[in-house]
């Protein structure tokens, strides 16, 4: 359902971009002299949204008339972070079957049925801070897409058969862990950021997996799944009164359970700089990430931190990594960075790309140049405005549609963020200088602490050789030091 509101979006996206071209200004030569109207987009407050049931539950509500739709998604203070050693595994594996296991009225293939009846979505999963769950049908169907997800959610069948077939899927998907370089160089970099004892770091194994059983995933349904666990968003074809008292009686005669923490355990451990390099047999590209901690949100320099990693990296063609490393030199598809503010614990600043072996050192050169570039000259006023401007102008995809603005305003609800994040964001982006960049560059971006880690053919990658650099090899961003591959079982070495 969403697919097809998407594909309405995109042929109206068309029609309006196909009435400008047809327009009597002459179309530009060069896409950045395309002229725009000013973006005067105006965030509606979450407070227009917000309401509390009798029962103490969040909502946000709104009518959205555009089509004939119903959509309700639920945040969820469940996570695997609740898990414990012995069994990791356990809130993803019930965050599954809530939904795959069918109800008590419902077998899992009558459910299944009853979905596609509906010609409904109805979906369910647990992460490792937050959940979900949530319903997607025609507005004609309210009724009975709320009774089935509230069916589903307070009264799983947590059936046998599914639940065997769900564990058996993850232990064979175990032995392919080390199959792509995207997944080894994500979970590696990880490990080197947070350490072996994060829950971030706990990876299910056949033996946590086996010693799940149907009555552990009872108990967590009991302990976290429940109204005090609940935010809602709800969105769609409905009288705004007659909805919440639709609210009022699915989820009135069912208890609110304790609350769930919403804070987490921040990694104890500090990561260690150097040069780290896994081999990875039969691939002829490198992939590289370079990258140290970053910030909590919240940071009095949170904006100018943004604008700062949206100059270096961030903000698509004119960043200064993707027009370096990729459009002058040619090296890269896919390279760019981020300057991790995290919720729980401070975030990651990385960069990264993926590039023929023997041009990653190259490539990696080019990448900390540009990090250095940003300590030491000062950007222009243009640099500025141009990755404010990105900003500004993607703002409104956030809030493409009310469910995507509620959704937001849910995230900001379970995580603690202030109500007036959005309100001011422009605001606030606007007032970032390039005294301001240049000084956030300084304070956050650290060259001396950076993890730098390539996962390909090491060999390769550590000899370099490249056309444009023939003398310069990995080891001249510090003494290399080879990492064997995980053991895909137990992600241990």
């Amino acid at each position: 359902m969403r697919t097809k509101l998407n594909i309405f979006c995109g042929i109206a996206c068309v029609a309006v971009a196909t009435s400008l071209v047809r327009a009597d200004k002459p179309v530009p030569a060069h896409p950045n002299d395309l002229q725009y109207p000013k973006l005067d987009y105006k965030i509606p407050p979450a407070s227009q949204f917000r309401e509390v049931l009798s029962n103490g539950m969040v909502v946000y509500l709104a009518e959205d008339r555009m089509l004939p739709t119903f959509d309700l998604h639920i945040t969820l203070a469940a996570g695997s972070a609740f898990d414990t050693k012995d069994k990791i595994g356990l809130a993803s594996l019930t965050g599954e079957e809530i939904r795959d296991g069918g109800t008590q009225d419902l077998t899992p293939e009558e459910l299944d049925e009853r979905v596609e009846f509906l010609a409904a979505e109805l979906y369910t999963g647990i992460g490792e801070t937050s959940g979900s769950a949530g319903v997607a049908v025609l507005s004609k169907d309210i009724d009975a897409g709320l009774e089935l997800l509230i069916s589903v959610l307070r009264y799983p069948r947590f059936d046998e058969n599914r639940f065997r077939l769900a564990k058996e899927k993850r232990i064979q998907n175990i032995k392919r862990r080390n199959d792509g370089t995207d997944q080894i160089e994500r979970s590696e970099f990880n490990f080197l950021m947070n350490g072996e004892d994060h829950f971030t770091n706990w990876y299910p194994s056949t033996a946590t997996l086996s010693a799940v059983t149907r009555e552990d995933m009872l108990v967590f349904h009991r302990k976290y799944i429940h109204p005090g666990n609940m935010i809602l968003a709800v969105a769609g074809d409905f009288d705004r009164a007659e909805m919440l008292k639709k609210l009022e009686k699915a989820f009135a005669n069912w208890p609110a359970g304790e609350k769930s923490p919403r804070t987490f355990a921040k990694p104890e451990f500090e990561p260690k700089p150097g040069v780290y390099v896994l081999q990875k047999d039969d691939v002829n590209q490198g992939r590289v990430t370079v990258g140290h901690r970053g910030v909590l949100r919240g940071s009095p320099d949170e904006f100018a931190i943004q604008v700062m990693n949206g100059i270096l990296g961030a903000s698509g063609f004119r960043s200064r990594l993707v027009a370096k490393v990729r459009s002058d030199e040619g090296l890269a598809y896919n390279t760019g960075s981020m300057f991790g503010q995290g919720i729980y614990w401070p975030g990651n600043f990385r960069a990264w790309f993926q590039s023929k072996s023997n041009s990653c050192a190259y490539a990696t050169r080019l990448v900390l140049d540009e990090i250095e570039r940003m300590k030491k000259e000062k950007v222009s006023q243009a640099d500025v405005d141009d990755t404010v401007n990105f900003y500004v102008e993607s703002l409104p995809q956030r809030f493409e549609s009310k469910l995507a603005i509620l959704e937001t305003y849910t995230s900001d609800e379970y995580t603690g963020r202030d109500t007036k994040y959005w309100l001011t964001y422009v605001e606030n982006l606007k007032k970032v200088t390039p005294d301001d960049v240049q000084r956030v560059a300084q304070k956050y971006l650290h060259p001396d602490q950076l993890v730098i880690l390539a996962v390909g053919d090491a060999e390769a990658i550590v000899t370099g050789g490249y056309d444009k650099a023939k003398d310069l090899h990995f080891d001249a961003f510090g003494p290399v030091k080879r990492l064997p591959l995980r053991d895909p079982e137990t992600m241990r070495r």
